[in-house]
């Protein structure tokens, strides 16, 4: 690319929007999956409205110059990993926020974190539930480009169940409108789907309108202690066939020893699995809730079952499950899991998980989003030693292909992008995958947009 062609590009925008310097550009290459074999940018635009996300468009358009879109550059599967040349389009600027308590609708630019989504609802007595772990420090927008789960999915939904509205710009720079404000909307073909989890690969978008639904009431919770894995899926199944916990996440021994040397809290490191549910029904029907599932724990071989209602406990058990994501992150190298199995074979995936890491002699611990069947595998290694390296991609590998055997998929919410590429069609299959080629390409002819994510 020669230099006039990126002059046409800053000269187009504000001054400072554009960043070319490789100091101020290199904090742009990666997302948390810290991929050795990023690319380096061309330039980095720094949109801060629409307008400056349809000029960078229509000019790598007319390069013909790839586009990765980044958020805040959480992603934990590669999908905001810089090409070689590529042109990054960065809406960390874009964070505005408005809500309309008439219509319970938030309106956001794609830069506003969850949290201040969450804080603007709260201030109208109203709820975002969407709430992945990174949730203080992730974008919506990066939300919605993976369909981003969280905690409180297994009751109230993921990203996708609460976006109304979306404003994209797409591969060539025009601005298109899908959806709105309101509930009900079935006026032509259902877009406004197709661009939610589409992971930056159909267009960028600069504008989400979100449901908003009443502010949750308190929550008791519960906490189980299991001699194994296995043990603890087996009650998340039998707790399912009868109630819907507002929470219900697991962690597994290594887990729990992890979040105990980052940040002590008096958990036992001794046992096999810990189980986190919380219940918010109302009235009686919450207390009701903790006593089936403290049934089902006991019944699975609970060594110990504890619940309270006191909602400061509560949330320091809450606390420990937030904390379990940077504890192993401070363990070093990984790669993170997200597959997601039917909830009645958990304890058999579980268990076949532990089995991979012996075969392969790597370190797995595992985390949860339990009671809808979203496991968080970490394969630990050391970068230094390649035989390290090769065993965890292959345990890596091999976890997804047990995800799919047991009917599951090997995302669930952190999307494909470039680390879960090679098994995808694994997944879907010849068909499948085709269709989704020819979708894109028909939204993206020349292939600009973040090439080399999910296929």
């Amino acid at each position: 690319m020669d230099e006039q062609a990126v002059r046409q590009l800053v000269d187009a925008l504000p001054a400072g929007v554009v960043l070319t310097d490789p100091a101020s550009t290199e904090a742009y290459r990666r997302d948390w999956t810290r991929a050795e074999d990023a690319g380096t940018p061309l330039a980095v635009v720094r949109a801060r409205t629409a307008d400056h996300v349809r000029a960078a468009l229509r000019w790598a358009s007319e390069h013909r110059v790839p586009v990765v879109p980044r958020g805040t550059g959480t992603g934990l599967s590669g999908g905001a990993t810089a090409v070689e040349g590529c042109l990054v389009v960065s809406t960390e600027a874009m964070t505005a926020v408005e809500v309309d308590p008439v219509t319970r609708t938030a309106t956001a630019e794609p830069g506003a974190l969850n949290a201040a989504v969450k804080a603007a609802a709260a201030e109208h007595g109203l709820w975002y539930p969407p709430d992945p772990g990174s949730f203080r420090i992730s974008s919506i927008g990066g939300n919605v480009a993976t369909d981003a789960g969280g905690i409180c999915c297994v009751k109230y939904g993921v990203t996708r169940d609460y976006v109304l509205g979306l404003d994209v710009v797409l591969p060539d720079g025009r601005l298109v409108g899908l959806g709105g404000r309101t509930i009900k909307d079935v006026a032509g073909l259902p877009l406004l789907r197709l661009f939610v989890g589409s992971e930056g690969t159909l267009g960028v978008i600069t504008r989400v309108v979100l449901r908003l639904v009443p502010r949750q009431e308190p929550a008791a919770t519960l906490v189980a202690w299991f001699d194994s894995p296995r043990d603890a899926g087996t009650a998340v199944v039998a707790m399912g066939a009868r109630t819907r916990p507002s929470m219900l996440e697991l962690l597994d021994r290594a887990a729990v020893n992890a979040v105990e040397d980052f940040r002590p809290m008096g958990l036992d490191r001794t046992a096999g699995a810990l189980l986190i549910a919380q219940s918010d029904a109302p009235g009686p029907a919450r207390a009701a809730d903790l006593e089936f599932m403290a049934g089902c724990a006991t019944a699975a071989g609970a060594r110990e079952v504890h619940a309270t209602d006191d909602p400061v406990e509560g949330e320091a058990f809450l606390e420990a499950r937030r904390a379990t994501g940077p504890a192993l992150d401070a363990r070093g190298p990984q790669l993170a899991e997200d597959v997601c199995v039917p909830v009645d074979r958990l304890p058999d995936v579980l268990e076949r998980i532990q089995v991979i890491a012996g075969e392969f002699a790597v370190e797995i611990p595992v985390f949860a989003h339990a009671g809808d069947g979203n496991l968080h595998p970490v394969v630990l290694y050391r970068s230094e030693d390649p035989g390290s390296v090769q065993r965890a991609r292959d345990a890596f590998t091999d976890v997804m292909r047990a995800a799919i055997a047991a009917g599951g998929t090997i995302t669930g919410e952190h999307g494909v992008g470039r680390a879960k590429r090679a098994v995808l069609p694994e997944q879907l299959g010849p068909d499948v995958l085709e269709l989704t080629r020819r979708i894109r390409s028909a939204v993206d002819p020349l292939g600009i947009m973040n090439p080399g994510a999910i296929c």
